[in-house]
């Protein structure tokens, strides 16, 4: 049974929850990603995603300069690596995820995407 430790990326993007939408999209953009995580030292924060900042740009004129902490997923539900691939992704596809955390020994170790466990079988 292949898990999320299988398939898992372990190179994070991180930004602080001061950074505002606009170096946090722009992180992304550099990096090519459609998450970043929000982190406090090794603790995680929360995710900021590719919707959020549609969601943060329509809400308010000068969203850009406001801070990803207003407009991040606070306490994101997470998965541990040994999670198969197929509860991950019917968990994504129920709650309408496109990310999630991988923790481990409440340490941040991975970020899975939709696309990583599309397409694989059970």
């Amino acid at each position: 049974m292949e898990t999320l430790r299988d398939v898992m990326s372990t190179l994070l993007v991180t930004v602080a929850e001061d950074a505002t939408v606009s170096e946090a999209a722009q992180v992304m953009s550099l990096q090519h990603v459609g998450a970043a995580l929000i982190v406090d030292g090794d603790q995680l924060r929360g995710i900021f995603t590719e919707r959020d900042i549609v969601r943060a740009l329509a809400a308010e004129h000068d969203a850009a300069s406001h801070a990803v902490a207003g407009w991040m997923t606070r306490d994101p539900i997470t998965l541990g690596p040994e999670t198969s691939v197929a509860e991950a992704r019917d968990r994504m596809l129920e709650e309408g995820f496109r990310h999630i955390p991988v923790i481990e020994a409440d340490r941040l170790i991975g970020i899975v995407s939709l696309r990583d466990v599309s397409g694989r079988s059970p």
